[in-house]
């Protein structure tokens, strides 16, 4: 039905036609914008500096890389351990500015500028064993030893940042660290043998 002459005739095709007009604008501008700032491919190789172990590792690697597999896969440290690569299990576990983390979870990336210390860098002069290393053996403190070297990372940890006072403050620090074999009571032997020697 048609509207008086003195106001707007409007009939069905105009009014799809010019809200498809109204829609395509702001989709040809983004375009045009998208054009000009185009993402960066993610697989892209990037420039990364990294500290290891006292040592500087330049490298090129796709920005999606995480801590872990630069180490094992482009420095060949493989002493730090691939287990669930999702978090949750510990055997990946290395050291950043001193403190814990899951290099799964860790861009390589992030890790540039920080002091990245693995199972490796452990050893003292003359290829001597940590303390902790030391424990772990005197206790039996592994069976399988796959998620050793994440245990001694966290272990040494637990010990410098005085969380190793009480057994049970051992448990607790040591909690996201798994072991399949259920080794668990000669780990908390060993951390507490472990603090128990430095002091003395």
């Amino acid at each position: 039905m048609r509207q008086k002459k003195d106001g707007p005739f409007l009939n069905r095709r105009a009014l799809l036609a010019g809200t498809a007009a109204g829609a395509a604008f702001p989709l040809a501008r983004g375009s045009a914008i998208g054009e000009e700032n185009a993402a960066i491919d993610p697989r892209s190789k990037f420039p990364v500096m990294l500290n290891v172990n006292s040592q500087t590792f330049h490298l090129n690697v796709d920005s999606r890389t995480t801590l872990l597999d630069v180490l094992r896969e482009h420095i060949g440290l493989t002493g730090t351990k691939k287990g669930c690569d999702h978090g949750q299990c510990g055997a990946c576990t290395v050291h950043a500015n001193g403190k814990t983390v899951l290099s799964c979870l860790t861009l390589a990336l992030a890790a540039q500028g920080k002091d990245i210390k693995t199972i490796e860098g452990l050893v003292g002069a003359n290829d001597r064993l940590h303390p902790v290393q030391e424990a772990f053996i005197r206790h039996d403190a592994f069976q399988c030893g796959y998620c050793t070297p994440g245990q001694i990372m966290s272990a040494v940890a637990c010990i410098d940042t005085g969380a190793a006072d009480e057994r049970a403050s051992i448990r607790e620090f040591m909690s996201g660290n798994l072991c399949r074999c259920a080794a668990y009571p000669n780990i908390v032997d060993a951390i507490a043998d472990a603090r128990q020697r430095r002091e003395s």
